[in-house]
């Protein structure tokens, strides 16, 4: 699809962050986006703290000036679970339809769906979507997404035109 669109990952995972628990995520994205011809940039796990999760969105959307930038976990109901607010801190723009879409798609696949707080959002030039915390998820997420997914960031970045027909 894809040959210049870039890519940052965030995994939300206290204990993947402190090496408690071994992150599946990050490999499954890897697959996923190389399959589509995007570049990944950076791919970082953090503890689940808005103020860390924030700080690195800007610095991937700001310095690094990544095209997209994929979130995973943190979205639930936990006391922890600060990704949503992170992002929508991060957030120059709404862009709620891409959750929207996420969850109506994942409602197939389980009810759980239903409690995801996940959001999506811009900042500047950057997409930001934030996605379920298991590698299941993010595969299944990442498959629906694709192949529109692509057109929005290039209408975003400025390489495509309208959508309009």
């Amino acid at each position: 699809m894809s040959d210049s669109i870039t890519a940052g990952i965030i995994i939300a995972s206290d204990k993947a962050s402190r090496g408690e628990r071994a992150d599946g995520c990050i490999p499954v994205f890897e697959k996923k986006l190389a399959a589509v011809g995007y570049t990944i940039v950076s791919a970082r796990i953090l503890p689940d703290d808005e103020d860390a999760l924030f700080a690195e969105l800007v610095r991937l959307c700001d310095d690094v000036q990544v095209n997209v930038v994929f979130t995973a976990g943190g979205t639930g109901f936990s006391a922890r679970d600060n990704t949503p607010e992170a992002t929508l801190r991060a957030a120059t723009k709404q862009a709620p339809g891409i959750a929207e879409a996420i969850r109506a798609d994942s409602l197939r696949h389980t009810k759980k769906a239903m409690l995801s707080r996940a959001v999506s959002v811009i900042r500047n030039r950057t997409l930001i979507i934030n996605v379920p915390g298991s590698p299941r998820a993010v595969a299944e997420c990442l498959d629906f997404l694709f192949p529109e997914l692509d057109h929005g960031i290039r209408i975003l970045t400025g390489s495509a035109g309208e959508c309009a027909r």
